[in-house]
This record gives C-alpha cells, sequence and structure tokens, in this order.
C-alpha cells in the first residue's frame, strides 16, 4: 500500500486521529493494564491460548525444599559393621560410613569396638567415645557441635 493511502496519511489535519477526545490511548487503561494484568480476568482466554500452563506449579519441584541429611549414632555402628564392615590386613576394623550414604555420625549410645571410621561430619561427643574405645575417626570436617 502505498504511504499516501495509509490511516496515519488520511487522519492528518484532524485533530485526533481516531484516538478520540479525552484520553487519546495514552494510559494503562486503553491497553488493559500494565503488564501481565487481566491473564486471570479480562485476558484469560489469550492466557488460554498462548500460555497454557501460566497458572499452576510443579508438584514434584517445592519450592521450600527441606534437604534432610541421614546420620548415624554410635550406638548402631555395630549392626552396620556386621552388615557393610570389613577389617584390613592389619586387622583394623574399617567402616565408611560416607559410602554407605551417612552424612554425620553422632555420639547417642555406648560403643563397644575399636572402629576406623570414615564419615563427613562428626559429633565431639561421637569423637569422644570412638577414641576413649581405641578407634579413629577420619572426617572431614574436623569439629562440628552436637
Amino acid at each position: 500500500m502505498a504511504t499516501r493511502f495509509r490511516k496515519s496519511r488520511r487522519q492528518r489535519g484532524s485533530r485526533y486521529c481516531g484516538w478520540g477526545q479525552i484520553g487519546q490511548h495514552r494510559q494503562a487503561g486503553s491497553r488493559g493494564g500494565i503488564g501481565g494484568a487481566g491473564k486471570h480476568k479480562h485476558f484469560f482466554i489469550r492466557t488460554v491460548i498462548e500460555e497454557p500452563n501460566h497458572f499452576g506449579h510443579d508438584a514434584f519441584n517445592s519450592f521450600n525444599r527441606n534437604v534432610v541429611n541421614t546420620w548415624l549414632n554410635v550406638r548402631d555402628l555395630d549392626a552396620v559393621f556386621a552388615k557393610h564392615g570389613k577389617a584390613d590386613e592389619k586387622g583394623k576394623v574399617v567402616l565408611d560410613l560416607t559410602a554407605l550414604g551417612y552424612d554425620k555420625l553422632l555420639g547417642g549410645g555406648k560403643i563397644s569396638g575399636a572402629y576406623t571410621i570414615k564419615v563427613a561430619k562428626v559429633s565431639e561427643g561421637a569423637r569422644a567415645k570412638i577414641t576413649a574405645a581405641g578407634g579413629e575417626v577420619i572426617a572431614d570436617e574436623q569439629h562440628d557441635s552436637e
């Protein structure tokens, strides 16, 4: 279409150019709100067509995710060693709790044997009980409160 036939050219000389005397397409009311306004009201059909997954959330991606660390008490070391433990060449009893999926060793209960334990975190009470029994603790964090 030639430029001279366009609506903007035809309306030159008129006072309002087709936008009316009062509002003159300046404010947000002429477009139905600012930004995403009206997606659940007067622009709902547009929302359904253009963004069908706009409302709602994914049930498997909770936004208040609670990371649960696994721990083990000293009293349970005998049972875990019976299932997963091994003795090395020197006769030391080695128990790798990190490989078994435990993050921290706590000091609840009494210990019966001398264990060499590999774990990410260990409490002060657990460390004291294991060293008193003749074992040792190999931990990533040296001291962690109970």
